[in-house]
């Protein structure tokens, strides 16, 4: 199966081009600037705002799935950029589906967007189904929702990914932000302060190999225009992951709350009920003790080698 992945180079895109590779895929990808592509895939450097340039793309791939990653991702820095996440993740997404309609009118379709279209839920209706009404409360959230109605419109298969983790995830991030500082801190390389954000939200975490599976199991056998939550249905606090990291490191150290790292608005509780995703056979079967062990691992490789703590 020829396949296209836009945002190639991030999280989730390098660790699906690797899987789809190794199963045979001819794998296309794309992303702008190509720092840390993934090897055995056809590259090119694209712009989603650039129309043009993502209509040649889909031409000469000619894929017959595209699974559209690309776009800006990062909840607390879309409140001082959202013209930024609107271009791109609206506007980007109108491009790769007009693009697809008119040179892959028969490519099955997988958009990715986010639980946090889902907005502020209180626990009593949680875990959260696909039913639910979007109430975006972000700038981020907001352009996701807005991608979702173009990708329902093209009659894609949309992801509502809950918090995914694991190893090659960017340091803007919590978990590999504290990993990072541990393992700095560890390596006698910045002192025994810790710098977080808000840590009492609790969220729904899962394993990047899981989210992969599901992915995979969605371009087989998803059903066009369907909505997926790729969510584990279960709980964790930011501070306990945080105890796991600390557990892993060993330190003793200060925790001191930095307000850079404070959103405007969170949410209390995200918990995702991924029963459609779990009738076509998917499970979990990973264990957030599981993605803590590897992103200490990876963090105390990269400190190994000088890479200084987000």
């Amino acid at each position: 199966m020829r396949t296209l992945i836009t945002g190639i180079t991030g999280f989730v895109g390098r660790h699906l081009a690797c899987a789809l590779t190794r199963e045979g895929h001819h794998v296309w990808g794309c992303a702008l600037g190509l720092d840390g592509a993934p090897e055995g895939v056809e590259l090119a450097d694209v712009d989603l705002r650039d129309a043009p340039s993502v209509a040649r793309l889909v031409r000469r791939a000619a894929p017959d799935a595209l699974v559209h990653l690309g776009g800006l991702s990062h909840v607390g820095a879309s409140f001082a950029r959202p013209g930024a996440y609107f271009e791109v993740n609206v506007l980007g997404t109108r491009n790769v589906l007009a693009a697809a309609a008119a040179a892959a009118p028969h490519a099955r379709l997988l958009v990715a967007s986010s639980a946090e279209v889902y907005g502020s839920v209180p626990e009593a209706e949680q875990p959260i189904d696909e039913q639910r009404a979007c109430d975006p409360r972000s700038p981020y959230a907001w352009s996701k929702a807005a991608a979702e109605v173009l990708a329902a419109d093209a009659g894609a298969m949309i992801t509502r990914a809950f918090n995914i983790v694991g190893p090659g995830q960017d340091r803007s991030f919590a978990l590999p932000s504290f990993a990072g500082q541990l393992a700095a801190i560890a390596a006698g390389r910045a002192p025994a302060r810790l710098q977080v954000g808000d840590l009492s939200p609790r969220r729904d975490f899962l394993h990047i190999d899981d989210a992969v599976d599901a992915y995979r199991l969605l371009l087989a056998h998803g059903k066009p225009g369907g909505v997926y939550n790729l969510a584990s249905g279960t709980a964790h606090a930011v501070a306990d992951m945080l105890a796991g990291l600390r557990v892993r490191a060993g330190l003793e150290l200060e925790v001191v709350r930095d307000e850079a790292r404070v959103r405007p608005t969170d949410m209390p509780l995200l918990v995702g009920d991924a029963g459609r995703l779990r009738s076509l056979g998917w499970r979990p079967q990973h264990t957030v003790d599981d993605a803590l062990d590897a992103l200490w691992r990876e963090a105390r490789e990269a400190s190994a080698t000088g890479e200084e703590g987000a």
